[in-house]
């Protein structure tokens, strides 16, 4: 969802392979790569709609280390899980309202066609797709933690499903899950989505015409 509209995909078949040590990001067959041209178009796609937007490039994106003291703060995995579950509350994925004090402000985010690091440029994005979204909701099905020496992550499995802004109206419903990895004061340092489809599947899916009345 880091990226844009097209990553969405239709998918109602698939599942998704329980977590048990080190989680592998996994889209459709967890050995297939997404190709490097998809990702380089998913990419430009981005980059075009914030020209059209007039959103800031993510060079001129100040990157905001005096935060307000006031923001909310995690002491934990709890904690850290609690947030999270009012930001989906919220459908943090389709409105880009997250509560962004509990991530690294260098976080990685990423998807089966886009890699990044900045919690800033990742708001950003997802408010890129805010207008091409209708009747737009995610669902949170389930959410675990796993605590250790070694690393603390936190596993969300979600459903999104929403309209597209197209002529066509696509409805679109992907089953996912993200994980969260933690550092040692409990900020999100990691952001890493799996989807039950592949890339190109996701993007497919997009240009289906299916039997839905058209809007006037």
């Amino acid at each position: 969802m880091a990226g844009v509209a097209c990553q969405i995909s239709i998918s109602s078949s698939s599942t998704f392979r329980r977590v048990n040590q080190w989680p592998r990001c996994f889209s459709g067959s967890p050995e297939k790569k997404t190709p490097a041209v998809l990702k380089w178009a998913v990419s430009g796609v981005t980059e075009f709609l914030r020209l059209i937007s007039g959103a800031p490039s993510s060079t001129s994106i100040a990157t905001n280390k005096d935060r307000s003291k006031n923001e909310v703060t995690a002491g934990d995995v709890d904690d850290v899980m609690g947030i999270l579950r009012s930001d989906y509350r919220n459908f943090y994925f389709v409105t880009g309202v997250l509560t962004s004090a509990i991530y690294s402000d260098d976080c990685i985010f990423e998807d089966p066609t886009i890699s990044f690091q900045g919690t800033e440029l990742y708001e950003r994005n997802l408010k890129l797709l805010v207008p091409f979204l209708e009747d737009a909701s995610i669902e949170l099905q389930n959410m675990e933690k796993s605590e250790s020496s070694q690393r603390n992550y936190i596993l969300a499995t979600w459903k999104l499903r929403t309209y597209l802004k197209l002529p066509w109206r696509p409805l679109i419903s992907i089953n996912g899950n993200t994980v969260y990895d933690l550092d040692k004061d409990f900020k999100i340092v990691r952001h890493v989505e799996s989807w039950n489809v592949s890339a190109l599947e996701a993007i497919g899916q997009i240009f289906t015409v299916k039997s839905f009345p058209f809007r006037d």
